[in-house]
């Protein structure tokens, strides 16, 4: 069965750090482009940060840019999200996806995303 499962969200406080975990089960990340998303409560789900596979490449959006590091390890099937100097803004679930899309900087839609985890919940509050 193919699936993504998550884990490591919880409660921090603000400038506290969370490393999130995906996992991939039924089939092997080492053509996917990897991505991490999150909703926050009455948003819209958003791209966080995608590493690109053509170029071998971490991507970030604007609001999480130097605090976030993607990674993954295609041995154990396995992809990462270090979340530091966390922000109440970052509050939301993650997600992470896996999409067969791939090109030199080119960044999967949402839709173009074919595999989806469950999401872990991550609040920064104090």
């Amino acid at each position: 069965q193919v699936q993504l499962v998550e884990s490591g969200g919880g409660s921090v406080q603000p400038g506290g750090s969370l490393r999130l975990s995906c996992a991939a089960f039924g089939f092997t990340i080492d053509y996917y482009t990897i991505g991490w998303f999150r909703q926050a409560p009455g948003k819209e789900r958003e791209w966080v940060s995608y590493f690109g596979i053509v170029e071998d490449a971490e991507h970030y959006s604007d609001s999480v840019k130097g605090r976030f590091t993607i990674s993954r390890d295609n041995a154990k099937n396995m992809a990462y999200l270090q979340m530091n100097n966390l922000k109440p803004d970052d509050t939301g679930v993650y997600y992470c996806a896996a999409s067969s899309y791939s090109g030199h900087l080119y960044q999967p839609t949402q839709a173009e995303y074919q595999y989806w985890g469950q999401g872990t919940q991550v609040t920064v509050s104090s």
